[in-house]
């Protein structure tokens, strides 16, 4: 049976619609359609039940779901291993948040890297719905991500949860709309609300960058004021290279890891969370 086949039928049952699924795998709808059709024939039952606003598994579409996953990530766990040298003996995938990449990634590697000397690692960056689907597809073995959608076979646990603070170049006070040099950093969904909330009265800043990294590297350098990390800023705050904005709102920020119920390797899991465990012990 054609993984990619497969992999349509995941993306569509994760995604509730034809369309929305051929633009994420960067299909025509009539491929990914055809592609369903092919695995339609091939099972003799229809899999999703075709409605004007989306599409719904049925029972076969139910039953053929935590199967696909099975074949889809066992698939990518086996393309990955074969390719390793005869000095490595197992692939671990981590993908993490665009804006903890500073935090995690190089004490996570170092963890690695001291732990499991004969495994590669290998670290992905992007937002948490793509990391979402690239666990889901066997891409990944964990995944550190924003708010993630509940999915089969997928276990979601918190992993940190960090004031997110606003701070300036200058000593100042909060003011009611922001002064010249406000970076605003999207740090999701929840943020953007609560900031909306926050400043009702603001107008879209000159700068947004969706990289913390970036927007930090922007005041320090220009000047300016933004949200960010607590533990990102917290050196700079001692130095006196930032001040913290008096009587400004404080956010929050949860994260959380999602990894497989059933892994394909416990024992190398156990020890790749134990690493992220310390690190967030490290951070709070």
């Amino acid at each position: 049976m054609n993984i990619e086949n497969l992999r349509a039928f995941l993306e569509i049952a994760s995604s509730g619609s034809f369309q929305l699924a051929a633009d994420k795998l960067h299909l025509t709808q009539s491929t990914i359609s055809a592609r369903i059709k092919v695995l339609e024939d091939r099972l003799n039952r229809p899999l999703f039940v075709r409605k004007r606003d989306g599409a719904q598994l049925t029972q076969a579409g139910h039953h053929l779901y935590r199967h696909a996953l099975t074949v889809v990530r066992a698939w990518e766990r086996a393309r990955q291993e074969v390719s390793l040298p005869e000095s490595l003996t197992n692939v671990f995938s981590l993908g993490i948040q665009l804006n903890h990449w500073d935090q995690v990634a190089t004490p996570w590697l170092s963890w690695m890297e001291s732990s499991e000397p004969k495994v590669a690692t290998r670290i992905i960056s992007d937002y948490s719905d793509p990391l979402m689907r690239m666990l889901r597809d066997g891409l990944l073995d964990l995944a550190l991500v924003y708010a993630p959608k509940q999915q089969a076979n997928l276990r979601i646990e918190k992993f940190t949860c960090e004031e997110i603070i606003l701070v300036s170049t200058e000593p100042r006070d909060v003011d009611y709309g922001m002064v010249d040099g406000y970076v605003f950093v999207d740090w999701g969904d929840e943020f953007r609300a609560q900031h909306a909330e926050a400043f009702p009265d603001t107008s879209v800043p000159r700068l947004s960058v969706g990289l913390s990294s970036l927007g930090l590297s922007h005041i320090l350098t220009h000047g300016g004021s933004g949200y960010f990390l607590i533990s990102t800023v917290r050196q700079y705050l001692s130095e006196g290279r930032l001040f913290r904005v008096q009587c400004a709102p404080v956010f929050t920020r949860q994260t959380y890891l999602a990894y497989p119920e059933s892994p394909l390797n416990p024992d190398l899991q156990k020890t790749a969370l134990a690493g992220l465990q310390q690190i967030a012990a490290n951070i709070l």
